[in-house]
C-alpha cells in the first residue's frame, strides 16, 4: 500500500521546446483549450505531445466554455491553505501569454484537433477527437463528477467511435483539489496513449456513465463545503488522538474444501485475525510453502514510524506460531511482499514505490537473510508489483503513478491505483521489456493487483483492487481474456466486500497456499497511553 506521505515534492517549471512547432512535414495537431483558463496540465501535456516524432502542434487558445466556476479558485485556496498543500500541481492557472509560441502558423487546417473543452467545430476535413468527463465536456464537467463523489469515467472519442476511455481514481476523495489534479493527470496518460495508437478502453460493463451533475457551485455550496472541510478536519484530528486508521489485519483460515476463488463469498465459518499489538498493523499477506508448511509474509507497519517493513511468521496445522518477525528493512517504506519460489530459491518483489525502483531480493536464511539480487525497473513509481509465468515467458504486472516520468514536474501527482502497466521477460530477473500499449487499462475499479494470479480450470483468475469508494475498498477477481504483445483485456466476475464474515472499512488483498487462506481488510484501532 502507498505511503501515508502525499504531495510533498515541489515541482519544477515546465518548459516545452518551442523549436517543435517548426517541424516540416509532420501531421499538424491543433490543441483546442480554454486559453483564458490555461493550467500546468496543459503546458506538461504541450511538452510531452512536443517529444512524438512526426507531429508538429499548434494551440487554438481562445476563450472557451466548460470552465470551471470562478469560486472553485476559493475552494482549492481553503483546502491547500488547511491541508498544507503545495499549489504546485497540474491545476494550478498559468499565464496565457507561455502559450503564445504555439499559436497556429497559418500553413492550412490541421489533420486532427485535440478539443479539451467541448467546442471545436467538425468538418468533413478534420477528425475531432473530444474530451469528456462522464459524457460531458470541460473541466467543470471533471469537477462536478468529483463533488458528486462519483470516480469519473474520461473517453476520447471521435465521433460515435471511442478512441480511449478510463476509469479514473483516487486515494483523497474528500480533498478535492488533491482528487481533481489526480484525474488530470491520468487523463494526460489516457490521451498521450490515444496519440501513440495504444488508447485503453474500458469494458463494455465498465462504460456505465451516471448523470452529468451540473458543473456550477454556488456561494452557498462553497460555504456549506468550507464549513463542512473545516469540522471534517477537527473530527479527524480529534478522532486521530483516540483510534489509529486505517488499521488493516489479515484474515486466515484453514482450507477444508473450495477457497474464494470458487466460492465467490466469504466462507460460512468467516475468517480468524492475525493478532497484532494495536501500535502496528499487518497487511498484505503472502504465503510461500517452505519444507511444507506455510510461512506468510506480510507488511508490518508501526503508526509511530509511519513506514512498513516486511514481517514472517510460521504457521502449523492450527495457525500461526509465534509472532511474526521483521525479515527485511529499508530506510524507506515496504509493503507488497510478493514472494515466491524458483530454482530451489526463495526470492522476493516488495512495493518500494517512494524509490522509484522495482527490486528483486533473495533468501539466503529463509524465511530471513534477503539480499538485493537486481533492480527489475527504475525510474518509476509503482505499486504492488505482481510476477505472473506464463509457459516460458514470465509477466510483471503494477500500477504506475506517474507512467515512467518518476522525476517529471507531475511526479508527486496522479493516483496509485488505477494505471495498469504490463511488462515481460524471458526470466524473472529480466531483463524486462514494456508493454507497447501500456497503460493497457485505466479502471480505479480493477487495475491495481490484490494477490497472485491463480490459473483455475484453464482460465487466469486475477485478484485486483476495486478502489471506487476508497483505497482497498473491495476486492474483486478479473478473468483474464487476453495476454500478449498485442493487446490485454479481463473482464471482472466477482465483487467482494467487507461484511458480517469479514467486518470492516476495506478488504484488498488474497493469496492460499495449500493448507490455508489470507485476506486483509481494514478497520481502526484505539490508541493506547500510558498513564
Amino acid at each position: 500500500m502507498p505511503e501515508a506521505a502525499r504531495r510533498s515534492v515541489e515541482c519544477s517549471p515546465i518548459a516545452f521546446p518551442i523549436a517543435f512547432a517548426r517541424i516540416p512535414n509532420a501531421m499538424r495537431l491543433s490543441v483546442r483549450l480554454d486559453g483564458s483558463a490555461p493550467r500546468r496540465w496543459h503546458l506538461r501535456l504541450l511538452e510531452r505531445i512536443a517529444r512524438r516524432p512526426g507531429v508538429r502542434v499548434s494551440v487554438d487558445a481562445s476563450a472557451g466554455p466548460g470552465g470551471l466556476p470562478a469560486n472553485a479558485a476559493l475552494l482549492f485556496y481553503l483546502e491547500a491553505m488547511l491541508r498544507r498543500l503545495p499549489r504546485t500541481g497540474p491545476a494550478e492557472p498559468v499565464d496565457p501569454a507561455q502559450l503564445a509560441p504555439l499559436e497556429p502558423d497559418g500553413a492550412g487546417p490541421p489533420d486532427l484537433i485535440l478539443d479539451l473543452c467541448g467546442d471545436a467545430v467538425v468538418t468533413p476535413a478534420t477528425p475531432v477527437w473530444r474530451l469528456r468527463f462522464d459524457g460531458a465536456p470541460g473541466e467543470g464537467a471533471l469537477l462536478a463528477s468529483l463533488l458528486a463523489g462519483r470516480t469519473p469515467v474520461v473517453t476520447l472519442s471521435e465521433g460515435e467511435r471511442i478512441v480511449a476511455s478510463g476509469h479514473v481514481g483516487t486515494e483523497a476523495r474528500a480533498i478535492m483539489l488533491t482528487a481533481f489534479e489526480d484525474a488530470l493527470v491520468r487523463t494526460m496518460s489516457l490521451i498521450l496513449a490515444a496519440l501513440d495508437g495504444n488508447g485503453p478502453r474500458l469494458a463494455e460493463d465498465a462504460m456505465r456513465i451516471g448523470e452529468v451533475a451540473k458543473p456550477g457551485l454556488s456561494p452557498l455550496d462553497l460555504g456549506a463545503r468550507a464549513a463542512r472541510l473545516g469540522a471534517r478536519m477537527v473530527a479527524r484530528r480529534l478522532r486521530a488522538l483516540c483510534v489509529r486508521a486505517p488499521h488493516w489485519r489479515i484474515g486466515w483460515r484453514r482450507l477444508r474444501g473450495p477457497d474464494l476463488l470458487d466460492l465467490r463469498a466469504h466462507p460460512d465459518t468467516g475468517w480468524r485475525t492475525l493478532p497484532d499489538d494495536g501500535r502496528r498493523f499487518y497487511a498484505d499477506p503472502f504465503p510461500v510453502v517452505d519444507e511444507g508448511r506455510t510461512v506468510l509474509f506480510m507488511e508490518d507497519y508501526v503508526h509511530a514510524d509511519g513506514k512498513g517493513v516486511i514481517s514472517a511468521v510460521g504457521f502449523g496445522p492450527d495457525g500461526p506460531i509465534g509472532t511474526p518477525v521483521p525479515v527485511l528493512q529499508a530506510p524507506h517504506h515496504l509493503s507488497y511482499p510478493f514472494v515466491f519460489s524458483e530454482g530451489g530459491t526463495h526470492w522476493m518483489v516488495p512495493e518500494s514505490g517512494a524509490t522509484g525502483t522495482l527490486d528483486l531480493y533473495r533468501a539466503t536464511a529463509f524465511p530471513g537473510g534477503w539480499v538485493k539480487e537486481a533492480t527489475l525497473l527504475s525510474g518509476l513509481n509503482a505499486s504492488d508489483p505482481t510476477l505472473f509465468r506464463q509457459g516460458t515467458r514470465w509477466w510483471l504486472f503494477a500500477t504506475v503513478r506517474d507512467d515512467g516520468e518518476h522525476d517529471g514536474p507531475f511526479a508527486g501527482w496522479g493516483s496509485y491505483s488505477d494505471s495498469l502497466h504490463l511488462w515481460s521477460a524471458p526470466d524473472f530477473r529480466g531483463p524486462w521489456t514494456p508493454h507497447p500499449k501500456n497503460p493497457v487499462l485505466i479502471d480505479i475499479a480493477s487495475a491495481r493487483s490484490g494477490g497472485r494470479i491463480v490459473e483455475r480450470d484453464g482460465a487466469l483468475i486475477r485478484p485486483v483492487q476495486d478502489c471506487r469508494t476508497g483505497y482497498g475498498g473491495a476486492l474483486g477477481l478479473a478473468r483474464i481474456e487476453r495476454l500478449d504483445d498485442e493487446g490485454y483485456a479481463q473482464r471482472v466476475e466477482t465483487i467482494l466486500a467487507p461484511g458480517a464474515r469479514f467486518p470492516g472499512s476495506g478488504l484488498h488483498t488474497l493469496n492460499r497456499s495449500p493448507d490455508f487462506e489470507f485476506i486483509d481488510g481494514a478497520g481502526q484501532v484505539r490508541r493506547r497511553f500510558r498513564g
